[in-house]
Order: C-alpha cells, then sequence, then structure tokens
C-alpha cells in the first residue's frame, strides 16, 4: 500500500501540488498565496500568531486510496483538508451514498482528539490529498487560543452534523422506500403465483389425466409461465413459456401473455394459429423489447392425439417406463420479437402410461460451480427412474437434483416445470 509522505507548512504550499486540481481548486490555490485565512477555522485569526502555532507543523500526501484514518485506531492528531477528496465511511458498506464526503478547509479527526476515543470511522483519499496535520497540544493548546477559532470550529462541527443528519434522514427515506417496495413484491408474488394452476394435483376429479406444475423465480417474480386447462369435456390446452430477463418487467409481460393466451386458446383450438396472433399482439407497444419463447399444444385426453406449435422454446420429455426421448419440436421463432411470423404445428399420440414433462430452460441450464449444466440428459435420467413416482414427487426430486447440482436454493434463473400423464389403464 502507498505510504504518505511529508512536507512542511508554509503559505502557498498547497498551490504548487495542485498540478491536477480543478478550475475552482486553482481559484483557491491563488487565494492561498496571499493567506490561509481561505480555511474556516482560521479566517479571523491574526496571521503573526498563526504562523508561529503552525511553524512546526506537517503537511501529508496521501496518494488516493489511502487510510488516513483507521475504524478503531487511537488518533492523537487534528487534521485540515488542503486540497483532495476525503470520505469518511462507516462501517463495511462501500457505497457512496453512506460515506461523509469533507470540503478543503474542514477539520478531520477533532473528535477523537478531543476524548481519547479509538476512531469510529474509515478516512480515505479518494483523490491525491494534501492535509495539515496538527498535533493535539498544538491545536487544544495554541490554535484554540487564538481569536475566534474555537468559535468556527463549532461553525464547522455544526454544519458537518447538519449534513451527516440529512444523509441519515435520506438514508432511513430510501430504507422505508426498500421496505415498502418488498412488502410489494411480496404481493406481486402472490399475485402472480395465483395465476398458475399450482394446485397439486390439478383435476383431481379426473381419472383419464394427471397434471402437477412447479415453478420457483430466480427472484420475487419471474417472467416464466405456465397453464393447463380444459378447452372443452376432452381438450387439454397445454403452455409453458419464458420471457426474456428477470424481475418486475419480466413478469408484467408474462402476465400479459398468460391472459392473451387464455383468451386465444379457447376461440381456436390450432396452437399454430395462437402463436401466430399471439406474436402480433405482443409486438404492438412493445416498446420494452421483450419476447417469450413458448411451447403450446391440445391434447384428446381419450384419445392420446397431441397436436403442438413451438416459438423457440426448449423440446419437451416424453417418458414412458424406462425410456425417455425429447419430443420432436417444429420450427418457430421467438414469440413478440417480430411481426408476421408463421408457425406451423406437429402431431404427437401420447400413450396410456406415458408422461409429457415441459421445463423452462432455468432447468437444463442451472450449472454448477464448475460451470457444467444440469443438461437435457440429466432430466432425461430422473424421468427415466421416476416413472412410477406421482407427478408431485417427480417434480420435486427434479427440482432438487437442481438444487443439488448447483450447490445453492438461489438460482440463477427461473425454474419451472409441467407435467401431464396419461394413466396406464390398470391405473
Amino acid at each position: 500500500m502507498k505510504q504518505p509522505s511529508t512536507t512542511s507548512f508554509h503559505r502557498g504550499s498547497d498551490r504548487r501540488s495542485a498540478n491536477h486540481s480543478s478550475a475552482e481548486e486553482r481559484r483557491r490555490g491563488d487565494r492561498r498565496d496571499s493567506a490561509i485565512h481561505w480555511i474556516t477555522l482560521f479566517r479571523d485569526a491574526d496571521p503573526r500568531d498563526l504562523d508561529a502555532a503552525l511553524a512546526e507543523c506537517e503537511v501529508l500526501l496521501l496518494p488516493a486510496g489511502t487510510p488516513l484514518l483507521r475504524t478503531g485506531e487511537a488518533n492523537r492528531n487534528v487534521f485540515i483538508l488542503l486540497s483532495g477528496k476525503l470520505i469518511a465511511r462507516l462501517g463495511d458498506d462501500p457505497s457512496p451514498d453512506t460515506a461523509i464526503e469533507f470540503s478543503p478547509g474542514e477539520c478531520v479527526g477533532e473528535l477523537s482528539a478531543i476524548d481519547g476515543k479509538p476512531i469510529s470511522a474509515l478516512v480515505l483519499a479518494v483523490t491525491d490529498v494534501r492535509v495539515l496535520r496538527l498535533d493535539r497540544e498544538v491545536f487544544w493548546n495554541r490554535l484554540m487560543l487564538l481569536r475566534g477559532v474555537a468559535e468556527n470550529l463549532m461553525t464547522t462541527l455544526t454544519e458537518r452534523m447538519r449534513r451527516a443528519n440529512v444523509k441519515a434522514l435520506a438514508l432511513q427515506r430510501e430504507r422505508l422506500e426498500l421496505k415498502h417496495l418488498k412488502k410489494e413484491l411480496e404481493v406481486a408474488r402472490q399475485l402472480q403465483a395465483s395465476m398458475l394452476p399450482l394446485q397439486r394435483p390439478l383435476f383431481p376429479g379426473r381419472s383419464d389425466i394427471e397434471v402437477c406444475g412447479f415453478m420457483e423465480p430466480a427472484s420475487k417474480v419471474g417472467g416464466d409461465l405456465f397453464d393447463v386447462f380444459f378447452a372443452d369435456s376432452r381438450t387439454l390446452f397445454v403452455c409453458i413459456g419464458d420471457v426474456s430477463g428477470h424481475g418486475i418487467a419480466a413478469a408484467l409481460f408474462m402476465v400479459r401473455v398468460i391472459g392473451l393466451l387464455r383468451i386465444l386458446a379457447m376461440d381456436t383450438m390450432q396452437p399454430e394459429k395462437i402463436l401466430e396472433t399471439l406474436n402480433d399482439r405482443l409486438c404492438i407497444g412493445n416498446d420494452t423489447n421483450l419476447f417469450v419463447t413458448l411451447f403450446c399444444g391440445f391434447l384428446d385426453v381419450q384419445s392420446g392425439r397431441f397436436v403442438y406449435s413451438n416459438g423457440g422454446h426448449c423440446a419437451p420429455m416424453v417418458s414412458a417406463g424406462r425410456d425417455a426421448a425429447l419430443l420432436p419440436l417444429p420450427k418457430g421463432m421467438l414469440v413478440g420479437a417480430a411481426s408476421g411470423r408463421h408457425y406451423s404445428s406437429m402431431e404427437y399420440n401420447l400413450a396410456a402410461g406415458e408422461t409429457l414433462f415441459c421445463y423452462s430452460d432455468g432447468v437444463t441450464e442451472a450449472e454448477n460451480q464448475a460451470g457444467s449444466p444440469f443438461s437435457e440428459e440429466g432430466c432425461l435420467e430422473l424421468l427415466r427412474r421416476g416413472a412410477t413416482s406421482a407427478l408431485p414427487t417427480l417434480l420435486d426430486s427434479l427440482y432438487e437434483k437442481v438444487v443439488s447440482h448447483t450447490g445453492s436454493r438461489l438460482l440463477a434463473d427461473d425454474c419451472t416445470m409441467l407435467a401431464v400423464r396419461r394413466p396406464a389403464p390398470d391405473c
């Protein structure tokens, strides 16, 4: 770490070190050439008495980043900032919002020099600074006896306390606002969760289909979505999506997507047409340039015929017994990125006993500390092992495996899963 150097103190010395200072600092330097009364503490003192009192004092030259005073240390000096920028920082918070800045001419360290108690704050040079070091004996026994110095010190301390109070009040308001925002986010999380079919199991009165969903947002609110409902007595609409980004903006976009999907799915049972219409509507007024990846389809729960379309979402998986594989996907662009796009559909026969597993990339792309993703194969392997597990158990097990893989329950991305199973005849 750089160490401070020292020079003797005399009038005008401050100007010669101000090669990199601002125009304001240069103007101050001009004043200092004629006198040191620009320092508030000394403005009423007799120049000859002041020269005599300061004759043996030193000027410290501190490079940027050098501590002047450290928390917990003893201090026997009073320092006066001559040029540069000093801040006092309480605790370990590095935020500039919590720091108190000193202006040239202000005293530093006088309180600890008064009561002899350890330093209560870290005082740090933000830029290269020059400070006049005054021994406490000189400060109290000589300078304080000069005309006006004691009164000026009280004025300076009062102004600093006023600035500190203003900053403390501002920080208190920010904390109250943050607390209120956290409450609002919790309400938003609950509202968002209420929009998704999270009951376990879904459709408990039906014996011809089993459905279970799961979502764990990376933050209070997320951008992932899924929905599943009957468009008629035997046709189940299934969808899962992932809005770009995270947080409030993604959550609001997610709400818009869910609302439009529910309207469109009741109007047509052609998933490719749903995506085309949804895409064009999302592009209207999309100044935030958000988009969503989306997979959706209609399942005839009696025959197992599943017609589906895809807009840039990761491929679902189908498992039966010890077998599990990715579902073939039709090509389709991200939804909401550009208007006028066309989508296509494909069909698959979901046999009795088979499970359709849909997910967001927050599952397969969740990385461990080495940067390795959980991967599609990780999901497929668990699907093979959990072929006979109840769907809530299966999804919970998958989530726990993802958490175990990453080593943290604070995932980097939203984790969303949806499983649909046609029960085997003997179930």
